[in-house]
């Protein structure tokens, strides 16, 4: 019985296109580059960097590791939120995105018309912790937010590997 299920589990991925490397076990191995935007970023949490503006962070964490990037809002090789693995260390554009979530019973809404972050921890399929700043704070120092992709209604998003 046990090999009947295990040859039918393979025939239906198989079928349906998945291969070995579609696996979760993928997304275990953070690339090089994006260890060493994680390593900059972790020593500048509750820092300013640069100016203070949300992508001054992204910016120098890429220089920090020489990442190839075009000194604007491409940030590396775009990636694929719903097919590709994401890593702590990859970058996130966020434009006209508008988010609503409830929690502890109060509903809150939150725009982002123009915002850089970088992913500092995956905790879940389109959850995350993102370092950022330029955010609530008036001193315009490093923070950590949650956030999940589902609660965003309105906007888009765009997940850059660094290169």
């Amino acid at each position: 019985m046990k090999k009947h299920f295990t040859f039918l589990i393979f025939l239906l991925l198989a079928t349906f296109g998945f291969s070995q490397s579609d696996s979760l076990a993928d997304c275990d191995e953070i690339p090089t580059l994006n260890l060493g935007v994680l390593k900059f970023v972790k020593s500048k949490i509750n820092k300013k960097v640069g100016r203070g503006e949300c992508w001054d962070l992204a910016a120098q964490a890429l220089e920090s590791v020489d990442a190839k990037w075009n000194k604007e809002y491409i940030f590396g090789q775009e990636v694929d939120h719903n097919t590709d693995c994401i890593f702590p260390g990859d970058i996130i554009q966020f434009e006209n995105v508008k988010l609503k979530y409830v929690k502890d019973q109060v509903t809150y809404t939150e725009m982002m018309l123009h915002h850089t972050a970088v992913i500092y921890q995956v905790s879940g399929t389109g959850k995350y912790k993102l370092a950022h700043q330029n955010i609530r704070t008036r001193n315009n120092r490093v923070e950590i937010t949650d956030i999940d992709l589902k609660n965003i209604y309105k906007g888009e998003l765009h997940i850059y590997r660094p290169q």
